[in-house]
């Protein structure tokens, strides 16, 4: 089964969400920032995202069927493909449009204490989310920069998360710097740009989470270093003697399918085959944990089939 990951930064931000969304909302409310309302549904649509997250936790706990003989896995990589949809549709396509609008029709803000208050509190707040998201990443993250930790995390709910809090925080500060315009220069114009750069940053950042729940789903392979410790942990020397080819498929970002074709010796009997595969299947899992699912074939492996074979995946020898 698979369902661990970034529990608490999830619910972190959903608490920071709920609470930011309603006092935006009342902020708009007492003063008609557009900026306000957009990151208002923003929030919105951050909360339903990490209810989003938390369902499909909930969703890749249940146990394997007949029918989904793998498991359910990678319900989490579907629902982190849907806060991609829900992030580009409801909040960016949104703050578009309401800062358009706004441009339009521009008028000055009503009781500018408002907007500003919420502003400094949500920045806050959203701070200490980006805070606990953080901390979560850093222990799985080793020596990778964020860029690569985000591209390559197996993971879906710690780099949405990441990204959505980091959006937040930057469409916060592009609100407060359009309200702050807006004040001292009586233009609401300048209220509609920052709406529009935060439906633009939106956007932007769910193009980019859609990219990379989209890779997952279509399945990518195990690492290197964890490809390393398999191909290391196959053979023992005697009875195993190689990987000739290998693919690894993740079912879900806990659970990874190993299937390998090894090279035996050619006159061990059936049963010392068949020992050195379970022998073998016991050293990858304890190499990777993960290996749930693993299935090794055995053959004779030859140098020059190897060498001649016109698709190695299919040869003896191949790679």
């Amino acid at each position: 089964m698979s369902a661990s990951g970034g529990t608490k930064a999830i619910v972190a931000a959903l608490g920071a969400n709920l609470a930011i969304a309603a006092a935006k909302f009342v902020a708009f409310a007492f003063s008609g920032s557009s900026s306000m309302l957009a990151e208002g549904v923003h929030s919105v649509a951050d909360s339903g995202n990490q209810g989003l997250l938390l369902l499909g936790g909930k969703k890749a706990k249940r146990a394997a069927t007949e029918e989904h003989p793998f498991g359910y896995g990678r319900e989490r990589y579907i629902y982190g493909f849907l806060v991609s949809i829900v992030l580009f549709t409801i909040g960016g396509v949104f703050a578009l449009y309401e800062g358009y609008e706004k441009i339009h029709d521009p008028h000055e803000l009503d009781n500018w204490v408002w907007p500003v208050g919420v502003l400094v509190f949500a920045i806050i707040a959203e701070g200490f989310s980006f805070r606990t998201a953080i901390k979560e990443s850093n222990e799985l993250r080793g020596k990778q920069t964020w860029p690569q930790f985000v591209r390559r995390a197996k993971a879906p709910e710690l780099p949405v998360v990441l990204l959505e809090d980091f959006g937040a925080l930057v469409g916060l500060v592009l609100a407060l710097g359009g309200v702050g315009l807006t004040l001292a220069t009586g233009n609401g114009v300048w209220d509609g740009i920052g709406t529009m750069c935060i439906g633009a940053l939106l956007v932007l950042i769910a193009l980019v989470l859609a990219a990379e729940t989209k890779s997952l789903l279509l399945g990518e392979a195990a690492g290197p270093e964890q490809v390393a410790k398999i191909r290391a942990a196959v053979a023992d020397g005697d009875t195993v003697t190689r990987v000739i080819h290998m693919r690894t498929l993740h079912l879900g970002p806990e659970e990874l399918l190993v299937a390998a074709k090894v090279a035996v010796q050619h006159d061990d009997t059936a049963k010392e085959v068949a020992d050195a595969i379970n022998a073998a299947e016991d050293r990858i899992r304890a190499a990777v944990p993960i290996a749930r699912v693993i299935y090794l074939e055995p053959d004779i492996y030859h140098e020059t089939a190897a060498a001649s074979g016109d698709n190695p995946a299919r040869t003896a020898g191949g790679a």
